[in-house]
């Protein structure tokens, strides 16, 4: 038997299988702060992966043959013989997957048989007993992995309903640039979208002189210039009584006319930007013919933004009840539009929305909001408030196959995982209907290191730990 195991070291490679197999079994090691005496013993069954891993392209029944052969008592025996013909079955391909964690499993129960030699130098690193439902993680690792804790104490809640929302830019912080006069737009030089400009910043340029037709507001001055010169020749002709009042009047009126026609603005072709703020969007291109009062861009100054909330129409009987709303963002940012100075506008009639049945409700806020106009989010709608409700963080709830849970801690390095009943969230607590009871001691943050705890706590089948 020794001959062909050389052989079949000699003839394989190592495959992948071995690199995970002994970075599962060194990590399980260092997370239990496994003592010198055994990582040697855990590197010795290291080895024996490795070899097992290069015969893995050996013919099946060889490899089956060495496993029993190798079985360190009549258990380990049993489990290779019972599932010999399952594995015949396989294509070669779904042998080897499945060779990978019979290996795990192999070295596991010889593992527990290690182990087992060295159980009083365990004992008397660790005296005291933990149940298979209790977690360990000392304190000094809390601390350096950020888990808190606080005490549950029943408060005021309010009550919510979640619903989905978009931030907008308020329309009363939008300015729009329009052509003054008609013709060929030239765009200054950096005005893209996303540009910062000031009140009165030239935007672009607009000539009609190449176009045919000519420019109209060159025609329009010489008008004025024509009927300024008029007026100025019949005035004191009147003084001497030489012309009648009337041929004064209509010079006069002659003048008034052509001046009001005539626009300095629009001669000069010069597109401004209405207000102070950032350029969100370009209407036109380089080069595009515009005519007179066209959207040549927009200008938004975001000092105030617009959250639109959508309200089925069958919650409708909440809206009332709507004081104040709660943005959560899939990045996980959660804002509360009462610490921006955050106000009810107004609710639409259903009819009188975008989507249908749907009523949005408006509120404005502060434009210094960590959020982003256009950005779409989740909005629970706060409601009225009650008292005496028992509530954690967000981030206490972990999910597991459709279960919630809530970490409790027991002691200075004991928790334990306390299956919840959740009710209505703010956006930033979820209320506990069930569960958990005021006075204990919940993780309230850093709640994934205690569950990585936990799968750390719970040894692998065969690994025996008397804590």
């Amino acid at each position: 038997m020794r001959d062909e195991v050389r052989h079949a070291w000699d003839a394989c490679a190592v495959a992948d299988a071995c690199g995970r197999v002994c970075q599962a079994e060194l990590g399980w090691a260092l997370i239990n702060d496994t003592p010198t005496f055994r990582l040697g013993s855990l590197l010795s069954h290291i080895q024996i992966i490795c070899k097992f891993a290069k015969i893995l392209h050996n013919s099946a029944t060889d490899l089956w043959q060495t496993l029993i052969n190798f079985a360190p008592d009549k258990q380990t025996y049993s489990f290779f013989s019972s599932i010999h013909c399952f594995i015949m079955r396989l294509s070669n391909r779904m042998k080897y997957f499945f060779m990978a964690p019979i290996l795990v499993i192999s070295m596991a129960s010889c593992h527990s048989h290690n182990e087992s030699e060295h159980g009083d130098e365990h004992a008397d690193e660790h005296a005291h007993n933990h149940g298979a439902d209790e977690i360990v993680l000392e304190p000094h690792d809390a601390q350096r992995l950020g888990v808190e804790v606080d005490t549950v104490r029943p408060g005021a809640f309010t009550e919510t309903l979640k619903v989905s929302g978009e931030v907008l830019p308020s329309s009363t912080d939008r300015g729009v640039v329009s052509a003054p006069t008609s013709g060929v737009i030239r765009l200054n030089l950096g005005i893209n979208a996303g540009t910062q400009v000031r009140a009165g910043q030239a935007i672009a340029s607009i000539t009609a002189r190449n176009i045919s037709g000519g420019d109209a507001d060159n025609a329009a001055k010489v008008a004025v210039d024509n009927a300024k010169r008029e007026l100025d020749r019949v005035t004191p002709l009147l003084a001497d009584g030489l012309i009648t009042k009337k041929e004064y009047n209509d010079a006069l009126a002659a003048y008034e006319a052509a001046k009001a026609a005539y626009s300095p603005a629009a001669a000069s072709g010069i597109a401004t930007a209405p207000r102070q703020g950032v350029i969100t969007s370009v209407n036109v291109s380089d080069g595009e013919y515009v005519e007179t009062g066209q959207a040549i861009a927009t200008v938004a100054a975001n000092s105030s933004l617009t959250l639109r909330a959508l309200v089925p129409v069958a919650k409708a009987e909440f809206l009332p009840r709507v004081g104040g709303a709660v943005m959560s963002f899939h990045s996980g940012l959660t804002v509360d539009i009462d610490d921006f100075n955050g106000r009810l506008l107004s609710s639409a009639p259903a009819s009188a929305g975008e989507t249908p049945g749907y009523i949005p409700v408006y509120f404005s806020f502060n434009g210094t909001a960590p959020v982003i106009p256009g950005s779409a989010t989740e909005v629970y709608l706060k409601g009225s408030g009650r008292s005496e409700v028992i509530s954690l963080p967000v981030d206490a709830i972990v999910e597991q196959m459709g279960e919630t849970f809530v970490f409790v801690r027991k002691g200075d390095h004991v928790y334990m995982k306390r299956p919840v009943k959740l009710g209505n969230s703010d956006g930033s607590r979820v209320e506990i209907i069930s569960g958990i009871n005021p006075g204990e001691t919940a993780v309230v943050k850093g709640a994934t290191f205690v569950r990585l705890a936990e799968q750390a706590t719970v040894a692998p089948e065969g690994h025996s730990h008397n804590h």
